[in-house]
């Protein structure tokens, strides 16, 4: 029976613990799956998309030179990854989280409102950058929508940011492969990554299944948001 109950940690304060039956006692399991969900990061998806986009789809930085690629991608590692990592230190040290988890949904929501931010600014500028593709300005703009949807879901749940991630993932490459019948095999890869990544995060986390489930639908959802909303904003 999947429960959550309160429990008295080493402080002598009294923290919810989540009963959720599905974390195996196998060590090289358990090694495997946080090995999984630390290389699948929700703060590297952007990035690890980026690049895949400029081997696999070349032709969408035809105007970009060999170094006008290198600086994309660290504003995408800025804007996705070193800016919501720092936010959460700085949190951390003033006391507002008590660990880098982010175990409860209170401690989320600073983390959502900070990247909801950073999210925004990314695909504002973005969009008015001719240069970019119109999937590149659909990915930034599917990424603010998902941070602004779980910060909503967090009211009602612990929605998992690693199921959002790969729901934006999974959608994104099944768009293309939808315009290029050569990418079905990156969508072949993209299905196991997600597959692997909720099983980790099964295994190693405390998220209730459902939690990875609306994770996940968050993540489409906002992908097909943000090709609709691409089309109607000017």
């Amino acid at each position: 029976m999947l429960e959550e109950r309160l429990a008295v940690d080493g402080q002598n304060q009294l923290l919810p613990v989540r009963d959720t039956g599905h974390q195996p006692s196998n060590p090289v399991i358990r090694l495997l799956g946080n090995l999984v969900s630390y290389v699948f990061h929700p703060l590297f998806i952007p990035v690890y998309i980026i690049y895949f986009l400029m081997k696999a789809q070349p032709q969408m930085f035809a105007s970009f030179d060999a170094r006008d690629k290198v600086i994309v991608l660290i504003r995408f590692f800025v804007g996705y990854t070193f800016f919501p990592l720092v936010t959460v230190l700085i949190a951390l040290g003033l006391g507002f989280l008590k660990s880098v988890h982010l175990k409860t949904q209170k401690e989320r929501i600073v983390p959502y409102m900070a990247c909801g931010i950073y999210f925004f600014w990314m695909a504002y500028v973005l969009r008015h950058q001719p240069e970019f593709a119109p999937e590149i300005i659909q990915l930034a703009m599917a990424i603010f929508i998902a941070s602004s949807l779980g910060l909503i879901a967090n009211i009602y749940m612990k929605v998992s940011m690693h199921g959002m991630s790969m729901g934006i993932m999974l959608a994104f490459v099944a768009m293309l492969s939808m315009a290029s019948p050569g990418f079905t095999l990156y969508l072949s890869v993209a299905l196991l990554i997600t597959g692997l990544v909720c099983t980790a995060r099964m295994i190693v986390s405390d998220h209730f299944p459902s939690e990875i489930y609306v994770g996940l639908f968050v993540g489409i959802l906002s992908m097909l948001l943000a090709v609709w909303a691409d089309g109607i904003l000017p």
